[in-house]
């Protein structure tokens, strides 16, 4: 996934946790990431803060059917200068999970996920709001229904 994410291989983006409750993602201090205030740059923390609901989002969706996901609002609240390694963590995998098990086809649901950024002392640096859509297109038992008929047509 990260290789479709140029910026997060430049800013050396980790995950480092990823399953079905949570999702952490690192961010270094180091030049690349860094701005002329000594701190990281806000568009690096905004993109570790958004991998870290992003990676949820596609493990929750991963072999569910065909969905569209669009992300209408992103905001930030900072508390602190971010000025070593940053871990975002992102720990609404229940919550998530179970809105998208419950979506029928067609059916468009909202979600604001929170990522808080906190340092290597492990106080709170910032905290992102990533406001979502989701929308069920086609669910993955609709899916086989469909080859289904396509291989009794042939």
């Amino acid at each position: 996934m990260l290789i479709k994410l140029p910026s997060a291989v430049f800013w050396r983006l980790k995950i480092k946790t990823l399953n079905t409750e949570k999702c952490e993602v690192t961010i270094p201090y180091f030049w690349r990431s860094q701005n002329p205030f000594k701190s990281i740059y806000f568009a690096a923390l905004a993109g570790a803060a958004e991998l870290s609901t992003g990676a949820l989002c596609q493990l929750a969706l991963a072999g569910k059917g065909q969905f569209s996901m669009l992300v209408v609002d992103f905001r930030a609240e900072y508390s602190k200068k971010a000025n070593s390694k940053i871990t975002f963590s992102c720990n609404q995998g229940e919550e998530l999970f179970s809105l998208i098990n419950s979506l029928k086809v067609g059916e468009a649901t909202q979600l604001t996920m929170i990522s808080t950024g906190k340092n290597t002392s492990d106080e709170l640096v910032a905290k992102f709001f990533c406001h979502l859509v989701i929308q069920a297109k086609k669910l993955i038992h609709q899916i086989r229904l469909d080859s289904d008929k396509l291989l009794q047509t042939c």
